[in-house]
Order: C-alpha cells, then sequence, then structure tokens
C-alpha cells in the first residue's frame, strides 16, 4: 500500500514544477504545448500562489512529490469552481494515486468549502481520466468540439460536472473502492453514527 498526500505548493517546488510541467508525460495532456520558459513559469507561480480564487497542492506519494493538484475559478457566490490534476511520475500510474486524489478534492470542495458543483476540462483523448471523472459520478455536459490545437491540430475537449448532491449518491461506493485498494477513507457521518 502506499501512502498518499496533498500538500501545498511552496517556493521549493518551483523547478520541480517547471520540469514537470514541460515534460512530454504531462504536457500531452494540457492546453498548450510549447515549451514554458522560466519568465512564463514564474510570473505563473507568483501570481497562482497568492490568487484567493486559485489552490495548489503537491501529491505526495510514500513522502516524495509525484504530481500536482489544483482548483482554479473558486466562486463562492455561485458556489462551484474548477479542477485538474496530474501525476508527473509514471511509476505512480494505476496504484490508485489519481482517484485518491480525486477522492479528496471532492471532499474539500463539497465538505470544507461548501461549494455546489465541481467541475473539469479534458481532452477527449485522454480517456482514462475522463472515464475515472464519470466514475466518481461527474457528468459530461459539453462537448467543445476542435477547442484546443494540439500539435497543430484541433482536438475537442469533454467538459463535466459534478454537483454535490451528485456526490452524496456516489462517496459511499467511491470510499469502499478505495478502501479495497488499502487507502483509509473516514467514514461518512452515517457510517459513524
Amino acid at each position: 500500500m502506499v501512502t498518499v498526500q496533498l500538500r501545498d505548493v511552496a517556493e521549493g517546488d518551483r523547478e520541480r514544477l517547471l520540469a514537470w510541467r514541460n515534460s512530454p508525460d504531462v504536457s500531452a495532456h494540457m492546453y498548450s504545448d510549447h515549451k514554458i520558459g522560466h519568465g512564463e513559469h514564474d510570473h505563473w507561480f507568483d501570481v497562482a500562489r497568492h490568487d484567493p480564487r486559485r489552490r495548489y497542492w503537491i501529491i505526495e506519494v510514500d513522502g516524495q512529490p509525484m504530481g500536482l493538484a489544483n482548483l482554479a475559478d473558486i466562486d463562492l457566490v455561485h458556489r462551484r469552481c474548477a479542477w485538474a490534476y496530474y501525476l508527473a511520475s509514471p511509476k505512480v500510474r494505476g496504484l490508485g494515486v489519481g482517484s485518491f486524489v480525486e477522492f479528496q478534492i471532492i471532499e474539500y470542495v463539497f465538505g470544507q468549502l461548501h461549494l455546489n458543483k465541481l467541475w473539469c476540462e479534458v481532452l477527449v483523448s485522454n480517456e482514462r481520466v475522463w472515464r475515472l471523472h464519470e466514475l466518481y459520478g461527474f457528468q459530461r455536459e459539453a462537448l467543445f468540439r476542435q477547442h484546443v490545437m494540439k500539435q497543430g491540430h484541433e482536438v475537442d475537449v469533454v467538459g463535466l460536472g459534478l454537483l454535490a448532491s451528485d456526490w452524496d449518491i456516489r462517496r459511499d461506493a467511491m470510499a469502499e473502492r478505495l478502501r479495497a485498494k488499502g487507502y483509509a477513507i473516514p467514514p461518512t457521518a452515517r457510517q459513524a453514527a
């Protein structure tokens, strides 16, 4: 069993994040293809960490940094936000790390921020990720046709959304699935009573 934790992004993560973002395994699933330089990255890093509408975490697996998770467009008035994550190290794929991170982010959005909707956009070619989102109860709300350019070609993007009420229905099944893989998931209030 692996131990997965989310910790806040810190100054010491600056160079690591740039290397991850420029790696072919990560950039293949991002909107932009270009190699990100230090100036562009530093601007993003300095602005993003202090923007109250964003939140960033380093995904650690057995104490080692392995990826990034984030919330964006946090809107407390309309009670919604967007999210994304990536695992930069191929050696942790297939261990349920992405699934555990998804569970933790959803719990944070609905349980701590008390938002009503979590949404995301995924390249249609990244079927593994959008299918994982659907497993968690996300519903396909949009197909953005020819939405981004990847390697000189227009690519479609899937828009998915999860409501707090959707999560109420899926949470127990997803918690049990993670427990079966050896992850520690606290019981819901109903189970604890």
